[in-house]
């Protein structure tokens, strides 16, 4: 062997345990995660593994170089300011808030770590970015809906279910962003001629009593506003709009993967997914105040025919053909 070609193998034997401990080295960057979902909740976490994967596939991998701390806080107000405090003072990197309330109980907490933010509908209304383009402090993130969706929910109701004159909006009254998509609904029913009932809910309870009082009428239909309570009691939800022969418009799909008769929104894998772009570029040092607060783009309605039957609803072709999934 030539002197050179041995004095080049001697310096790459070198540097081989020094690449290995520089690897083991790799610096854990650590993520809070606060989300209003019960931890048995299969769907939550099918959400947050599309998080994980939009993650991995921008180079950050659980146990090499990223931690990510989860609360689950369901629907318990206490738990959640409990938890919001507890992972503010890990000071991980960035924080990650899955809902309106979430993201609220971390921003009365700190106004300095990062904040991205999915299943937010107006952050600017409720005083937590400054603008959309320019959000200005530590929080950006990914809106799920515009508030005039409201109205669209209503047109779903009266063209899948044409005799209806009365329309139940179920949400969550705790929760300050239900407030603009009852404004909406409210604006789009005084031209639809259909009388409206809102029934805020906050747990289980409440639901069956609410939807059992409405039942009790005629030419009834429900909105099922997207809140953390609603998600929480989907199934209770979906068996009884069955059982009281009520027609209900969902934001979600899995409403109607439960057997749901109608959803319209957004694909909330996607958001999740997509959410990781700004995890990536916050941790590679750009700042939420440059980042402007996205759009949903991709929205789905979902309609379930054996629901439908079971309502003893024919869904017109239009409609069908407007429709990204019929279930069968």
């Amino acid at each position: 062997m030539k002197r050179r070609e041995f004095v080049a193998l001697l310096g790459g034997a070198a540097a081989w345990p020094l690449s290995a401990h520089a690897q083991q080295q790799e610096r854990i960057r650590r993520v809070g995660a606060l989300n209003n979902f019960d931890e048995s909740d299969a769907q939550a976490k099918a959400w947050f593994a599309a998080f994980e994967d939009g993650l991995q596939k921008l180079g950050w991998n659980l146990g090499r170089n990223l931690r990510i701390d989860y609360r689950w806080a369901g629907i318990d107000k206490v738990l959640l300011q409990t938890y919001a405090a507890e992972l503010v003072g890990m000071a991980p990197d960035i924080l990650f808030a899955t809902s309106a309330p979430s993201l609220i109980a971390l921003h009365e907490k700190t106004r300095t770590l990062p904040i991205v933010f999915v299943q937010v509908s107006d952050p600017v209304k409720l005083g937590l970015v400054a603008d959309l383009a320019r959000p200005g402090g530590n929080i950006t993130g990914f809106v799920n809906f515009e508030h005039s969706i409201g109205g669209k929910w209503l047109e779903l109701i009266r063209d899948t279910a044409p005799g209806t004159s009365r329309v139940a909006v179920i949400f969550d009254p705790d929760n300050p962003a239900m407030i603009p998509y009852l404004d909406a609904i409210k604006a789009a029913s005084s031209s639809s001629g259909m009388q409206l009932t809102l029934d805020g809910v906050r747990d289980v309870a409440d639901i069956e009593r609410t939807m059992n009082v409405f039942a009790q009428q005629p030419s009834g239909a429900l909105i099922v506003l997207p809140n953390a309570v609603a998600i929480l009691h989907r199934d209770r939800i979906v068996a009884l709009a069955a059982r009281l022969r009520l027609p209900a418009i969902y934001a979600y799909r899995l409403f109607v993967d439960s057997g749901g008769f109608i959803s319209y929104g957004v694909d909330l894998a996607d958001e999740y997914r997509r959410a990781a772009s700004y995890f990536d570029r916050i941790l590679k040092g750009a700042k939420p105040a440059e980042l402007p607060v996205q759009l949903s783009s991709k929205f789905e309605l979902i309609i379930n025919l054996n629901t439908a039957k079971a309502l003893g609803l024919t869904i017109s072709a239009a409609v069908l053909s407007r429709a990204d999934e019929v279930i069968e």
